[in-house]
């Protein structure tokens, strides 16, 4: 048939408005350009555009096509990765292509908690010999903006990868900053760090529904979570509302694990925090499609004035002890900090040991560098023999010794120093300071006060200032106590 002019505009217009009509490819913001994307695991890219388009995915020699859902939403799963520290290129093609540049492939990290993992390296200790110091093209910085909360899981939020240079590491989370980059210098591959914090927040926004439900003592939190509607009004203080925010929108982006600061808010808790801290990993763990994202946590530090009763369990010691106690979940650690806090001040300046202790247990227990201790000492068992009691350790390292720490200087082993902040009570349940005693790989703990022992504290208060029991590694022993009340 031959076309008349009028026949022949016609279908020009069609085909135009056709086209114009077309939703195009859109990206949650954690998929952009100068991204690290996860090595040895498969790793989900996803997006929107319209119902039943195909797209395909193109990177490293892989190409992966599907179609879009009723709902507009698509993910590929690329086959695991290689390390790469090569800058290539991420294609996305569908009704429109979109090319994502600068991709490396790596570890990644998600580092989130309350204002001491916000802290900044330019709030923190040697800001600008640090940031001076911070040109690292292999490490990537993603830092999701603002403080914002929604009452239902958001699909996509803001912020973009940044190269970590002296400007961009300025202003990211210190604590996540030294410890990418020892996780970067010991393993030698691209680091990808998420920061997503907001200070002054308790744990219960940070949680999602599916992890209150997966601990039977927070359920009542979790029926509250589950009558939450699109309208429901919700602050920075109500259950799952950060998450749903601040965090849903970077799931299911593959990484290896999570660093986290926080506890301050909850410091007049104990047992419930520990059961908050398992719905807090189990609810990520689904939401990242990771049960063995690795979670690595730390200890709340020393803070405000020291006190002189031995029986302690004054202010943070309970919720310490919570911290602790939720080692049970595998694939976790712990930083221990008692040794660095400020009196005066919530938020401790050195922020490079934080950094570089939660590294330890990453490095030893996640990339299995067993050759490196990961923790300080941790209380194990004790065992009442006479008029004393034995502590045992798990963490010994290469053996007990009493240290200091000064400012961002390396513990210094006090040879034959005294062991402080041990106390110990007998039947009447009298707490006495103590003396103790390094013996191989244990501590004895006694008192002339004491005749019959029956338990023992460390540390067990809000400013252990003076405990000193390190291993030779440098690193303190954790604040404990052999009873439960």
């Amino acid at each position: 048939m031959k076309l008349t002019p009028l026949l022949a505009l016609l279908i020009i217009l069609l085909a135009f408005s056709t086209q114009e009509g077309r939703t195009e490819i859109k990206l949650p913001n954690v998929i952009g350009s100068g991204m690290v994307l996860q090595r040895d695991m498969q790793v989900p890219v996803w997006g929107w555009a319209d119902d039943g388009e195909e797209i395909t995915v193109s990177f490293a020699g892989q190409k992966k096509t599907t179609k879009t859902n009723a709902e507009g939403k698509w993910i590929v799963k690329l086959d695991p990765l290689k390390a790469n520290g090569n800058a290539s290129k991420l294609t996305i093609k569908g009704s429109n292509m979109i090319t994502l540049e600068n991709i490396l492939v790596g570890e990644v990290w998600i580092c989130s908690g309350q204002s001491n993992m916000e802290w900044s390296v330019r709030q923190s200790a040697n800001p600008k010999e640090e940031a001076a110091a911070g040109f690292h093209p292999w490490i990537r910085l993603f830092n999701v903006p603002g403080h914002t909360v929604s009452p239902l899981p958001k699909e996509q939020g803001p912020g973009q990868w940044q190269v970590c240079d002296p400007k961009s590491v300025d202003r990211f989370s210190a604590v996540g900053y030294y410890f990418g980059r020892r996780v970067h210098k010991e393993l030698q591959v691209p680091v990808g760090l998420i920061g997503s914090n907001w200070g002054g927040t308790r744990i219960e926004p940070w949680t999602t529904l599916e992890g209150f439900e997966s601990v039977p003592e927070l359920s009542e939190i979790a029926n509250k979570v589950k009558n939450y509607k699109g309208d429901t009004k919700v602050g920075g203080g109500d259950p799952s509302a950060i998450y749903n925010s601040m965090v849903n929108p970077l799931t299911p982006f593959a990484m290896r694990g999570g660093i986290w600061y926080q506890g301050e808010s909850n410091g007049n808790e104990g047992i419930t925090y520990y059961h908050k801290k398992h719905a807090l990993v189990n609810g990520w763990r689904k939401a990242f499609q990771n049960k063995d994202l690795a979670f690595y946590w730390v200890q709340l530090a020393n803070f405000r004035k020291e006190n002189p009763n031995p029986e302690g369990g004054d202010g943070w010691a309970r919720v310490r002890e919570a911290q602790m106690q939720a080692l049970d979940i595998p694939g976790t650690g712990m930083a221990v900090i008692t040794d660095i806090g400020e009196a005066n001040d919530i938020h401790p300046k050195n922020k490079q040991d934080v950094g570089k202790r939660l590294a330890q247990w990453a490095l030893h227990q996640t990339y299995n560098k067993k050759d490196l201790v990961p923790s300080g000492p941790l209380f194990k068992s004790h065992k009442v023999e006479g008029k004393s009691i034995r502590i045992s350790f798990d963490h010994v390292g290469s053996g007990l010794t009493v240290g200091k720490k000064n400012g961002l200087a390396p513990t210094q082993e006090i040879k034959n120093g005294k062991l402080e902040h041990f106390s110990i009570s007998g039947k009447d349940n009298k707490w006495h300071w103590a003396d103790a005693r390094i013996d191989g790989n244990t501590v004895v703990v006694e008192s002339n006060e004491v005749s019959e022992p029956i338990a023992v504290r460390y540390g067990f208060t809000d400013n252990p200032a003076k405990a000193n029991l390190y291993n030779k590694e440098g690193l303190p022993a954790g604040p404990f106590r052999t009873d439960s009340e």
